[in-house]
């Protein structure tokens, strides 16, 4: 019995822990058995419709969402969006595809701008716009895949009032696909995205049919707009201001370049240089943001012009799905519900892009930066965890389309003003003067963009600022727990410190941690006779001293290079360099041990100061209270006392 239950909890953990990076590449994995064999990739185009299902899909809210935001002049403020997303958002995400060809993206970028904390910090925070980027995408796409199922006109009795528990199924079904594994989306998408193209093609060109037949409907449109609004600058002008609200149409790049590592590049691409693999992605990202452009204006047009104001409102028909209200009135109840079904079925699909995209971004970052536990590199457990996020973020926006817009649309812009921003970096380091003003001016426009719309909806950055504080508070905590692990990832000597480390190993191997100072004659000679005092080691053991210099404390993970050199023609040194003196110490003796198969020991002196602020110093600074965390580190590491290296301390 005893057995069983054993092997139940074993054969659970191991079926939440496998897979560890099947959803996400480019995050170091512990060990790999072999050398993954190279990726082919697929046909760019293909790869756009994954990207696409979350891209395409925004046509499922967003004609209804700008009716609102915009009125009558919807159709001029998507102009203004289509401009700034051919003529901004796409020459920057182009930019970060040539500089990220792995899929890194704009973070990736930043990252390398700024080191020690106020570079985990930033990365952090742009995880936190990221994560409500994602989630929202999650989220709201259900909602509004349930709207359209709760709206369809066979369906209105028997759904009315149960909008939030479709939502939590569809959110709930998500995270089992995910569970079960989520392999192979591209030929799902392709199939998805091209229904649903095609359908939402056959209501345009139905809508713009019914617009030349009823010619009255443009002639009051047009009476209607220069009433409210009087002439054309002024119209231009007030469709500047409102832009902000329609973001959610600037929504996809960020995704497009994640997914980079599927598209298929040329025979000969290299690591370094994959240049078909971003030659075919600046093919996606411009073909997919041109045929967005077109259905945006047209579908917002038709949708203006058609559909009665009040249907848009909270409660109509057209309210988060303005085309499927235009499907329904123009071409029939049957088609009307094929086109709920393809709309229900690529909003939900949009979600699944969403979550790889999270899969993909989180575990690039946090577990590198020993924010996050070791299974967080796993897939599973992560679903888990995002599925219950979601459910609190549908609970918390009540499964509404237009109450999640505000948050959706500051985490599109954030990340999109930050794309911007690192692109306008790398041209001016580039020294290509011209592109540094043109993307210093769209710089601008998006953060412009992104304050008015923080303005107007403070809901965005109030739930972007949860989820920051959230990953934040988690990170600091999981890097607390994880302070004692022993986190090199491998332990490399040059010739004369293989060399210094074979010698003592014929004799008892006795280190000596010495913080370098001066590092002249006499500092060495006083801490051998200060050692030899201390801890009552005869005049006849010789000792080799290490020597750690901490290079970036807010690192958590690295490779330890040692070098050994010969000072005053008679003290052996080993020289390091890492994040933290305790643990390049306890792992450069742990090496030792199983090179040489002896047990080494070192001796400390003792920290002075008080032991809470040194262990501040130490989870900060790396440097602190050494000798007991350095014991500390081994215990953890070697659990067998009999086979522990020995810490001396006087």
């Amino acid at each position: 019995m005893a057995s069983t239950e054993h092997t139940a909890p074993s054969r659970l953990r191991a079926w939440m822990l496998e897979g560890l990076s099947d959803m996400g590449k480019g995050h170091r994995v512990p060990e790999p058995a072999e050398p993954e064999p190279a990726h082919r990739g697929q046909r760019w185009w293909r790869v756009m419709c994954l990207t696409g299902v979350d891209y395409f899909s925004t046509l499922g809210y967003q004609p209804g969402i700008a009716a609102l935001a915009a009125g009558l002049l919807s159709p001029v403020a998507t102009v203004v969006l289509v401009v700034v997303t051919l003529a901004g958002a796409l020459p920057v995400y182009r930019r970060v595809a040539e500089e990220s060809p792995r899929g890194e993206g704009s973070i990736a970028m930043l990252e390398r701008l700024l080191s020690f904390w106020k570079g985990k910090l930033f990365v952090l925070t742009l995880l936190g716009f990221a994560a409500t980027d994602f989630l929202i995408t999650i989220t709201l796409s259900a909602a509004d895949a349930s709207t359209h199922l709760v709206e369809n006109p066979h369906l209105t009795d028997a759904l009315r009032g149960r909008q939030m528990v479709i939502t939590l199924f569809l959110v709930a079904l998500l995270g089992a696909v995910f569970l079960k594994g989520f392999l192979e989306a591209i030929g799902v998408a392709v199939v998805l995205v091209g229904i649903y193209l095609g359908l939402n093609v056959v209501v345009a060109v139905t809508g713009l049919w019914h617009v030349l037949a009823e010619e009255h409907v443009i002639t009051d449109w047009g009476r209607a707009l220069t009433a409210e609004h009087g002439n054309a600058l002024a119209m231009i002008g007030v469709a500047l201001l409102v832009f902000p609200k329609l973001a959610l149409g600037l929504s996809g790049f960020e995704t497009g370049v994640a997914v980079m590592p599927h598209v298929e590049g040329d025979p000969g691409d290299t690591d370094a240089k994959p240049a078909g693999r971003i030659r075919g992605t600046k093919k996606l990202l411009t073909t997919a943001a041109v045929i967005m452009s077109v259905f945006l204006i047209v579908t917002s047009f038709i949708t203006t012009v058609l559909i009665p104001e009040k249907e848009f409102e909270s409660g109509g028909r057209a309210n988060g799905r303005a085309l499927a209200y235009l499907a329904h009135q123009y071409l029939g109840g049957v088609f009307g519900t094929v086109y709920d079904v393809s709309t229900i079925a690529i909003l939900w699909f949009a979600g699944a892009s969403a979550m790889a995209g999270l899969l993909n971004l989180m575990p690039r970052y946090l577990p590198r930066y020993g924010m996050a536990p070791h299974w967080a590199r796993a897939v599973r457990p992560m679903v888990i965890v995002f599925t219950l996020v979601a459910f609190l973020v549908t609970w918390i926006f009540d499964a509404d389309v237009d109450a999640q817009g505000g948050a959706y649309a500051t985490g599109v812009l954030v990340l999109i003003s930050s794309a911007a921003i690192a692109v306008t970096i790398a041209a001016r380091k580039a020294g290509q003067r011209h592109w540094t003003v043109a993307f210093g001016v769209i710089s601008v426009v998006f953060l412009y963009t992104t304050v008015v719309n923080v303005i107007e909806r403070p809901d965005g950055v109030k739930i972007g600022a949860c989820f920051i504080a959230g990953i934040i508070l988690v990170s600091l905590l999981s890097r607390l727990a994880r302070a004692f692990e022993l986190r090199v990832t491998g332990v490399t000597l040059d010739a004369m410190a293989e060399r210094f480390v074979r010698d003592i190993a014929s004799r008892r191997i006795r280190f000596v941690a010495n913080e370098p100072d001066s590092r002249d004659a006499g500092e060495y000679r006083e801490k051998i006779k200060q050692i030899r005092a201390d801890n009552d080691v005869p005049g006849t053991e010789d000792f080799v001293f290490v020597e750690v210099t901490v290079v970036d404390a807010s690192e958590f993970e690295s490779g330890l290079t040692v070098r050994g050199e010969v000072l005053h023609g008679r003290y052996r040194v080993l020289t390091l360099e890492s994040a933290s003196v305790p643990n390049a110490l306890a792992a450069l003796l742990l090496h030792v041990r199983d090179s040489t198969r002896c047990t080494p020991h070192i001796y400390f002196e003792w920290t002075e100061g008080n032991p809470f602020t040194n262990f501040l110093r130490f989870f900060l600074f790396g440097q602190g209270e050494v000798a007991p965390v350095t014991r500390e580190v081994l215990r953890e590491a070697e659990p067998d006392p009999a086979r522990r290296p020995r810490v001396h301390v006087g």
